[in-house]
Parts: structure tokens; C-alpha cells; sequence
């Protein structure tokens, strides 16, 4: 039985909503087994150690540590919003066959790449993910138009 999406989410969600609360951009994501298990989970680090890449995936993936590579395979990568080039390059490079996420409507990232490459994604269309992402936005926008490169 493959695990519940929604549960994967709330995990991410968990994350943003800590990266928000220590003053960072509110981006989570979680890499789950298909079996539930919790290889790494994380938040959007960029503020809080002057970090160039630690976005909500890479953060994930940071803390889930090295792994054997066939251990990427049967995950799904769980994150607050549509990945950008840089998480979503990471997804593809570790083999990540699904990518779940909170919502698009404030970002739309890779999702086209990474659907190219065979990989499943699935938007949860999260209420409490769009909220919490177009907070952010609206209350720092120059940090936003930083993290995402503009």
C-alpha cells in the first residue's frame, strides 16, 4: 500500500511553517519512502545560514544524508510549492520518480521538466500552502524576488 500524499504534505507543511516562524521562506519538503518511511525532511534555509541552495527540497535532502542511490528510486519528494530548476535538477540527478506538491499558483517552477524526464507530479492544490506562501510574498517581497532569483 503506497503511502498517503496528504500525510507526506502535512510533513512539508510542518517544515514551512517552522522556516517561517525562525524568519526563512516558508518552503518545506520531505523525501518518504513509498513504504512512510521519513528519509529526510527540511525547510528553506536560505535567511537563516546565508545559504545560496538550501531550498525546502535540498534541505531534505541535505538532512536525509547520503544514501545509497537505489534508495532515491521508490521516494516520493514532498515540498510546499512547485519546484524551481534547482530542486527539481536535484530530483532528476538522484533518479526521485514522483514529486507531490502543496501548489503552484504563487510559483510554478519545473513541473513541465521534470514530467519530460518521466517523473509523476501531482499538485495538491494546498489552501493552507497558498496561504502561508502568498503571506510571505506579500510581507517580503524583495526576499521572495531574491530566493527565486528575480
Amino acid at each position: 500500500m503506497a503511502f498517503d500524499d496528504s500525510k507526506g504534505l502535512a510533513i512539508a507543511l510542518e517544515e514551512a511553517k517552522k522556516g517561517f516562524e525562525e524568519g526563512g521562506v516558508p518552503i518545506g519538503g520531505a523525501l518518504i519512502s513509498e513504504d512512510g518511511v521519513i528519509l529526510g525532511r527540511g525547510h528553506n534555509m536560505r535567511f537563516q545560514k546565508g545559504s545560496a541552495i538550501l531550498h525546502g527540497e535540498m534541505s531534505a535532502l541535505e538532512n536525509a544524508g547520503r544514501l545509497d542511490g537505489k534508495a532515491y528510486k521508490n521516494c516520493t519528494m514532498y515540498t510546499t510549492l512547485s519546484p524551481c530548476n534547482m530542486c527539481s535538477g536535484a530530483c532528476l540527478l538522484y533518479g526521485i520518480k514522483r514529486v507531490v506538491l502543496g501548489e503552484n499558483v504563487n510559483f510554478q517552477g519545473a513541473e513541465d521538466l521534470l514530467r519530460s524526464q518521466g517523473v509523476e507530479v501531482v499538485n495538491m492544490n494546498n489552501q493552507d500552502c497558498k496561504d502561508l506562501m502568498a503571506k510571505f510574498i506579500k510581507e517580503r517581497p524583495e526576499d521572495w524576488f531574491e530566493d527565486i532569483g528575480v
